[in-house]
């Protein structure tokens, strides 16, 4: 193959790939608004690495937006085992549930700012964070969580992180219902199996102690 040839063909995938820039970016600025009336295939030609921003809904903004605080929270509840708990089995999940979250509030934080979104700041708990985002807990469960140590610590943080990922798979199968992002969607399903395998063996902890 010549030289001009091999040229001529960079030339025309360097036209290509301009196109599907300019195509993609296009497709992200038709569904800023986030309507719900748009169709799930838009956007799709410009790839998938597009598609964080080529089609979303109010779903997957809101799915973000609650899930955003919801982690946080769990990621504060699990520093304090680091100096509270007394089990190691306890200390261990609470360093896997950070480990997890913490890289999928950065993802959420990255669709909304591509998405042109607010992104959630201040307490994750209390005030109008706790409307609507199920398993949340207030600061007086904080308060009293930061307060215990030991085996006492274990059974509140167990009890009450139970509870908040069951309220964090409740959020993420309504993600999967209504949601028309790919990678939201797919995250959501990837909660909902973590967390749900999470609870069973938070219980078989609780159980024993």
């Amino acid at each position: 193959m010549s030289t001009r040839t091999i040229a001529r063909r960079a030339a025309l995938a360097g036209v290509a790939l301009s196109a599907a820039l300019t195509l993609a970016a296009c497709g992200g600025d038709d569904h800023q608004a986030g309507s719900s009336h748009d169709m799930p295939g838009a956007g799709a030609t410009a790839g998938p690495s597009a598609s964080a921003s080529a089609t979303f809904d109010d779903a997957d903004v809101m799915f973000a937006e609650m899930m955003i605080p919801h982690h946080q929270q769990a990621v504060q509840m699990s520093e304090l085992a680091d100096s509270r708990a007394g089990d190691p089995e306890v200390k261990s999940l609470a360093g896997q549930i950070k480990a997890a979250q913490a890289p999928e509030i950065a993802t959420m934080t990255g669709w909304l700012t591509t998405w042109g979104r607010p992104v959630p700041s201040g307490s994750p708990s209390g005030g109008h964070h706790d409307h609507g985002m199920p398993g949340m807990m207030s600061d007086a469960d904080m308060a009293k969580l930061a307060a215990a140590s030991g085996r006492e610590f274990d059974r509140q943080f167990l009890a009450m992180m139970i509870a908040h990922h069951q309220g964090a798979i409740t959020m993420a199968e309504q993600e999967i219902a209504n949601g028309v992002n790919a990678d939201a969607k797919a995250m959501a399903q990837q909660i909902i199996t973590a967390q749900q395998g999470e609870i069973d063996t938070m219980k078989k902890i609780l159980a024993r102690l």
